[in-house]
């Protein structure tokens, strides 16, 4: 081979590599726009029994597209009558909230999580819904 030659392919070859990184790590490719990189993984907290998928139920409702939304309105998914007269509103201090004790933020409704005490992980999980659409 060219001596000349290899330095470029080199360089070719690197950045196809750093592009594909690229492309692999931009939002969109989890199926969120989640900024914070452990937004994915913290999320696998509520996949147990949460869809990130649109109107998907599990043992709970789909959390795709809720962020900023009034709670207990997925179509499909029976809530507790607690959670459904809660009267709350799905924003970062709610979610916060609620993740961290959902039995505190509405006593009586059916969640059996105990909560995440983690406000960091908190804060990814949040993350990772407010990109899901």
């Amino acid at each position: 081979m060219n001596k000349k030659a290899m330095p470029v392919r080199r360089f070719a070859i690197a950045s196809a590599i750093a592009i594909g990184a690229l492309l692999f790590a931009a939002p969109g490719v989890t199926g969120a726009d989640a900024p914070n990189p452990k937004a994915r993984v913290a999320f696998q907290a509520c996949a147990a029994c949460h869809s990130d998928k649109a109107g998907v139920t599990r043992l709970g409702p789909s959390l795709a597209g809720i962020f900023g939304k009034p709670a207990a309105q997925a179509k499909g998914f029976r809530y507790s009558p607690a959670l459904a007269k809660a009267k709350l509103r799905w924003d970062r201090k709610t979610l916060d909230a609620f993740i961290a004790n959902p039995k505190a933020v509405v006593p009586g409704n059916r969640m059996s999580y105990p909560g995440v005490s983690d406000p960091a992980k908190r804060a990814a999980i949040i993350d990772y819904m407010q990109g899901l659409r």
